[in-house]
C-alpha cells in the first residue's frame, strides 16, 4: 500500500481487532503496525490465524485466543482500548443460511458483548465491518449485519463522548470466500468456469481499498453513520473472462479452451449490488472517497450539524447501485487487477 494516506491517530494508541486471523483483520493489523500503537491486540478463535498474524507483524503485538460469544474475554481484552475495529464474524452465505441460530450468537450477541465492553471501558471509536448484503437483505447473514449497524448506532445514545459507526464493504477480492480464489482453481484444472449469470453485477475493492476504508473512516466518523466508499462496477462475466485470459496460459492452456458455464443464479441471489437503499438517499452525503449515510432518526444523535470536510453533494438523487455505475471494461479491470497482484 504504498500509495497509502499517512494515518497518525495510531500512534501510541492501543488498538484491538477482532477477527485478526481473517484476510481482512490481518491485512489492517499490518498496517496499523507501521504507525507505532503502543500495544496492538489481535483477537481471534482460530488459532493457525493467530500464529499467522504473529509472524508478520512486527511491531507490539499481543494476539489473544478467545471468542466474541464470551462476554467476559470480551470485557477483560478491551480495557485499556482506544480505538476497536470489530471484524469478527460469520460471513459464509450458505453455512449462514444453514446456522441462523450460530449467526445470532456471533454477529449479534457476540457484538452486543463488545459494545457493552466498549462503553464501560470508554473506547473513543469503535468501527463495526458491514457489508452490501445489508441492503435490503435476502439471506440471514446480511439481516445479521443490518441490525448489527443498527446495534453499532444505538450504541451512541448511551455514551456522548464515544463514535460507535459502521462500514459498508463490497466484494474484496482475493479474500477468503471471494470468488477469485474460486475462478483460479476452475482455471488450473482447465475448468469449466462457472458463473451463476452473464447479467450479474458486482462493487469490487482491493484489500488496500478495505483496509484504507477503515482508516479514513475512523479520522471521519462523529458517530452513527454508515461509511461507504465508492467502488468500482464490473460485471462478473468480465471478471472471468480477464482472470481466464491472464491466468490459463501460466497453467499451459490456452484461454480458448477454458469453457465459462452459466449455472443460474442461487435462490436469493441479486443480480446486482447494493450499497444504499432508496430510502437512505434522502439522508447521505457525498464526500471526496466516501458516502455517508445518516441515522435515519437523526434529531436523536449529534451528527446532525457536523461539517464533513471535503462535501461535493448533499442532494443524491440515485442508490448506489452496481446497476446504476457504469461497468469497467475487460482492459481497465485487468489493469486494476493487476496492480493489485491478483492476476
Amino acid at each position: 500500500m504504498e500509495n497509502q494516506e499517512y494515518f497518525p491517530t495510531y500512534n501510541r494508541k492501543k488498538v484491538l481487532i477482532t477477527g485478526v486471523g481473517g484476510t481482512v483483520g490481518l491485512a489492517l493489523a499490518k498496517i496499523i503496525d507501521r504507525y507505532g500503537p503502543s500495544n496492538l491486540i489481535g483477537l481471534d478463535n482460530c488459532e493457525s490465524g493467530l500464529f499467522l498474524a504473529e509472524q508478520q507483524i512486527n511491531g507490539v503485538f499481543t494476539p489473544v485466543l478467545g471468542d466474541i460469544r464470551d462476554a467476559s474475554v470480551v470485557k477483560k481484552i478491551v480495557q485499556g482500548v482506544d480505538i476497536l475495529f470489530h471484524v469478527a464474524a460469520l460471513k459464509n452465505v450458505p453455512v449462514c443460511e444453514r446456522n441462523p441460530l450460530e449467526v445470532v450468537r456471533t454477529n449479534l450477541l457476540g457484538l452486543q458483548n463488545i459494545i457493552d465492553s466498549a462503553v464501560a471501558a470508554d473506547v473513543e471509536k469503535l468501527v463495526l465491518t458491514s457489508t452490501d448484503k445489508a441492503v435490503n437483505p435476502t439471506n440471514v447473514m446480511g439481516a445479521s449485519k443490518l441490525m448489527g449497524e443498527q446495534l453499532i448506532r444505538a450504541a451512541n445514545l448511551e455514551s456522548k463522548e464515544q463514535s460507535f459507526f459502521s462500514t459498508r464493504f463490497g466484494n474484496v477480492l482475493g479474500s477468503q470466500g471471494s470468488v477469485v480464489p474460486i475462478f483460479s482453481r476452475q482455471i488450473a484444472n482447465g475448468g469449466p468456469v462457472t458463473i451463476t449469470s452473464n447479467e450479474m453485477t458486482r462493487f469490487i475493492m482491493t484489500l488496500d481499498d478495505a483496509v484504507e476504508m477503515l482508516l479514513g473512516s475512523v479520522e471521519l466518523a462523529s458517530g452513527g453513520e454508515v461509511f461507504v466508499t465508492k467502488m468500482k462496477a464490473i460485471s462478473v462475466r468480465s471478471l472471468v473472462e480477464v482472470m481466464v485470459d491472464k491466468l490459463a496460459p501460466q497453467h499451459g492452456i490456452s484461454p480458448s479452451d477454458i469453457k465459462i458455464e452459466e449455472i443460474g443464479a442461487r435462490p436469493g441471489e441479486k443480480y446486482f449490488e447494493e450499497l444504499m437503499t432508496d430510502e437512505e438517499v434522502r439522508r447521505t452525503l457525498e464526500l471526496e472517497k466516501y458516502f455517508v449515510i445518516k441515522p435515519a432518526l437523526f434529531d436523536m444523535y449529534r451528527i446532525e450539524d457536523i461539517q464533513y470536510p471535503g462535501v461535493l453533494d448533499t442532494s443524491i438523487v440515485k442508490p448506489y447501485t452496481s446497476n446504476n455505475e457504469s461497468l469497467l471494461s475487460n482492459e481497465e479491470l485487468t489493469s486494476y487487477m493487476e496492480e493489485a497482484n491478483l492476476i
